[in-house]
């Protein structure tokens, strides 16, 4: 099998990722424009990080994130500082949420991550495409809105 590795100053590697987490209580909450907000924070922290987004989806009640992920950063600390931020920004943006979600906390505590290695490519991106109601991409950030 071949493989697009990437590359840094004295690294040649291959992770990736499959991340999902979900919103506090599981509401479904993430409208539309809540959607794009929510995806264009994430682009952000991604580039910030120099982590590449290979496919994405945001649901109303869950992200699914497939992301190449350079050796030096800490898997933890992606998830952390993507929804930290994407939490702060949209309770500030949308007041709205405030009564649903008093106290700071819009995302659920955890995630899930699998690498890649233990299925395959092909296998998350067929499983993110299935999606129900997914749009293809828009943008560059390679996330659909569902």
């Amino acid at each position: 099998m071949m493989y697009d590795y990437s590359k840094s100053s004295h690294t040649v590697y291959n992770h990736r990722y499959h991340i999902v987490w979900i919103t506090k209580y599981r509401y479904k909450v993430l409208t539309h424009e809540l959607k794009k907000r929510v995806r264009e924070l994430i682009a952000q922290v991604c580039e910030e990080m120099c982590i590449k987004i290979i496919n994405g989806v945001v649901s109303s009640d869950h992200i699914h994130l497939f992301v190449e992920i350079p050796p030096s950063v800490k898997v933890s600390e992606f998830v952390q500082k993507a929804k930290g931020r994407s939490s702060k920004k949209i309770q500030e943006e949308f007041p709205s949420l405030r009564k649903t979600y008093w106290g700071r906390h819009f995302w659920a505590r955890g995630y899930f991550s699998s690498t890649s290695g233990n299925v395959t490519d092909d296998m998350i991106n067929e499983y993110i495409n299935r999606h129900s109601d997914a749009h293809q991409p828009q943008s560059t950030e390679n996330i659909r809105l569902e």
